[in-house]
């Protein structure tokens, strides 16, 4: 299968496929500075909680070559932190869900301060920095096979998979969450029937996962997302999987809107529904789902698509760009650690503290 690489570090540029123009255009955005990926960012040219984990941490090591190229040598060390917080905070504040964006600043603003050591110059820092951020890279595919591994064990042979938004090498480093479990069952020999939905209004769905899938040779079955109940009723779905852009502590999981909607009719049919996510999108300090803060995103992506109107003028809309599923409707949450399984409150602790 070819592999999708949606990220890639080249020759001190950041190169990202720009998802806002697939499937029709594979065109590589060249991102030269940490407001060019925070942009990149809000725009959703870079998607997904881990792929925008890792284009964070690339951000932060621009803004520190920056801050240091700018006049080589002249910022003390103190100085360049504190302006590299307060690039950080820029960079964390591109988008409010996917705690990942968070995850990944810290990790790296934690390197800055103090783990290259407190005689470390800027120069120095700037280095380590982006040794931090390709690690982070590299991390992301190592973590997503592994959950691939864990979660193939509950994708049925001969049955079939519904599938919301994208979870896959799109939103990642490499290899996918969601889609990385559905692609490890089928190299593992399993044969079964892929439904995905079109997952409006962005169409990340019909436009990325389609793509995807047809990049990877995995056949599929593109769906509206209102479909989704029918097929459930008539006996077409034999499990829900999904990805997650931020995981209470109580198993309470963020992820596209719609998916809370697809939960409760898998609960009511009888379906389980699983979520694969890295530890990193599990946030131990938010006690429920209700702590989270659900992006709201512009009217204009509904009422219009690329600028074609598809509503009338003037008529209001709203655009949440998550939903919460409560922890009840989750029948299982895939990590690289391993399947955890309710009560949540547990095995997401021991799987987070198992790997950090």
């Amino acid at each position: 299968m070819s592999e999708i690489r949606p990220i890639q570090w080249a020759n001190g540029t950041l190169r990202l496929l720009d998802q806002t123009r697939l499937p029709s255009e594979e065109i590589i955005l060249e991102v030269h500075g940490y407001l060019e990926a925070v942009d990149a960012i809000k725009e959703m040219r870079v998607r997904g909680a881990p792929a925008i984990g890792v284009t964070a941490a690339y951000a932060v090591a621009m803004a520190a070559r920056e801050l240091d190229s700018a006049d080589p040598g002249a910022l003390d060390r103190d100085t360049f932190l504190q302006r590299l917080g307060e690039a950080g905070a820029e960079i964390k504040a591109a988008r409010p869900t996917a705690v990942n964006l968070m995850w990944a600043v810290d990790r790296m603003m934690t390197v800055a301060g103090s783990g290259v050591g407190s005689g470390a110059g800027t120069s120095m820092i700037k280095d380590r920095l982006l040794e931090e951020a390709v690690s982070i890279e590299q991390e992301d595919e190592a973590i997503n096979r592994r959950m691939g591994n864990h979660g193939k064990e509950l994708i049925p042979d001969g049955g079939s998979v519904l599938t919301h938004c994208n979870a896959g090498a799109l939103a990642t480093a490499a290899f996918g969450t969601a889609l990385g479990v559905i692609r490890a069952g089928w190299e593992d020999g399993k044969r079964f029937k892929v439904f995905n939905t079109e997952t409006r209004p962005f169409l990340q769905g019909a436009r990325l996962t389609s793509w995807e899938f047809k990049k990877l040779g995995i056949p599929s079955t593109l769906v509206v997302d209102s479909a989704a109940g029918m097929l459930m009723r008539r006996g077409d779905i034999g499990c829900v999987i999904t990805g997650a852009d931020r995981i209470a502590a109580n198993g309470d999981t963020a992820n596209k809107i719609g998916t809370y909607t697809l939960a409760v009719l898998a609960k009511e049919n009888g379906i389980p529904f699983y979520v694969a996510a890295p530890t990193s999108t599990v946030d131990l300090n938010l006690n429920n789902g209700d702590e989270i803060e659900i992006e709201e995103r512009s009217p204009d992506e509904v009422t219009e698509f690329r600028g074609v109107p598809v509503a009338p003028e003037g008529i209001e809309a709203l655009n949440p760009g998550f939903d919460v599923t409560p922890a009840k409707y989750v029948s299982a949450i895939i990590t690289e650690a391993g399947v955890a399984r309710p009560p949540f409150i547990e095995s997401l602790d021991l799987a987070v503290r198992s790997v950090r």
